[in-house]
């Protein structure tokens, strides 16, 4: 799990989420070229405020809670395998800076139907 925009607030926390996720991808082909691999990766994003803070005053833990990170959990673990499945939050934020295919509507679960999209690529 990757958080952008924490601990300290970024205006393109976003764009660097995908950057980083299409760099990911990037990275896992190369380590299976390289090492007669055939490693996949599900990557799932979805844009929103979370709540954040340091659990148990002994051990120091940070922890993120909220909807946002329940929904981007689901685009992971409800995508497809090597494929960057964003929710139509990320999509709006970024449309005008990435490529996207539009993947259509996929069931969440306590959400219902969410319409979602394939991140593909950086325009330009």
């Amino acid at each position: 799990m990757v958080v952008g925009g924490l601990p300290t607030r970024r205006l393109n926390h976003a764009q660097a989420i995908a950057k980083m996720a299409l760099q990911m991808q990037t990275a896992i082909a190369l380590l299976n070229t390289e090492n007669n691999q055939n490693l996949n990766l599900c990557i799932g994003i979805h844009s929103g405020s979370v709540v954040a803070g340091v659990i148990d005053l002994n051990k120091f833990t940070y922890d993120l809670w909220g909807d946002t990170i329940n929904i981007a959990s689901c685009m992971e673990s409800q995508g497809i395998v090597g494929k960057i499945q964003v929710t139509e939050n990320t999509y709006k934020s970024l449309r005008n800076e990435f490529l996207f295919e539009k993947r259509g509507e996929i069931e969440v679960k306590a959400k219902g139907k969410m319409t979602t999209y394939f991140l593909i690529g950086q325009k330009g």
